[in-house]
């Protein structure tokens, strides 16, 4: 986890790499779709009040956006409560893990992005690639008919994705089992973070290891998020 020394436009944020062991687990394919969000912001409330229709680029397939770390969070609690199963955000270390998918690269891609592989703010280059047509909104989720050896997408462009955990630096004392990293601090409840990028940032903070404090309290039409799923004991 993490990004090595020698990768362009590294940040300090992104180190040290380190090795983490994780469970088992599922990862929502796309970004949670607006049409996904009215459903479940229409079940019985679990802690707080969501708004059915937050999203600023409308579209039932386009990811939600406008939405806050909390509202995510009581998105899972009543998915959870109508299906009956454990549905989360994914930990850092697990969306890491998700998005590579098996590379070691500064995108799942390869080396550097296109316009043509993801929705990003393609005005940028990264490490020589190409210079695109920026679309200055987000996009349906299949969109671009292309995925990870996991078989997710999205996981660079369109809209970050909420993590579990709190922000933190840097990677010192992090978990090295996958876990999400929390602390019982008060003030710490303001400190989320985001991964993967969005429509309108740069190829390098769409990278694989770009990490991204972004307050839990706030919202944005860039941000968004998956659901996780740990899977049950006994899977192959």
């Amino acid at each position: 986890m993490g990004s090595p020394p020698v990768e362009p436009e590294r940040l300090e944020r992104e180190g040290p790499q380190h090795r983490v062991t994780l469970s088992d687990f599922y990862l929502g394919r796309y970004p949670v779709t607006q049409a996904q969000w009215r459903f479940v912001a229409g079940l019985p409330l679990v802690y707080r009040e969501l708004n059915p229709d937050p999203a600023q680029f409308k579209g039932d397939d386009r990811p939600v956006e406008m939405i806050s770390w909390f509202d995510a969070l009581e998105f899972c609690d009543r998915l959870s409560q109508y299906t009956g199963r454990h549905y989360r955000l994914p930990t850092e270390a697990e969306w890491e893990y998700a998005c590579r998918a098996g590379t070691t690269t500064p995108f799942h891609f390869g080396e550097t992005l296109s316009s043509e592989l993801a929705n990003y703010g393609s005005s940028a280059t990264y490490n020589g690639g190409p210079q695109g047509d920026c679309i200055d909104a987000t996009t349906p989720v299949r969109h671009f008919a292309v995925s990870n050896r996991f078989g997710l997408c999205d996981m660079h462009g369109n809209v970050y994705d909420w993590c579990q955990d709190q922000w933190h630096d840097r990677y010192d004392g992090a978990p090295t089992d996958g876990s999400a990293w929390e602390d019982e601090e008060i003030e710490a409840l303001v400190k989320g973070l985001v991964r993967g990028g969005a429509w309108n940032e740069p190829p390098r903070d769409c990278r694989s290891a770009d990490r991204y404090l972004y307050e839990s309290h706030s919202s944005s039409n860039y941000v968004g998020f998956r659901v996780a799923c740990s899977a049950p004991r006994g899977l192959a």
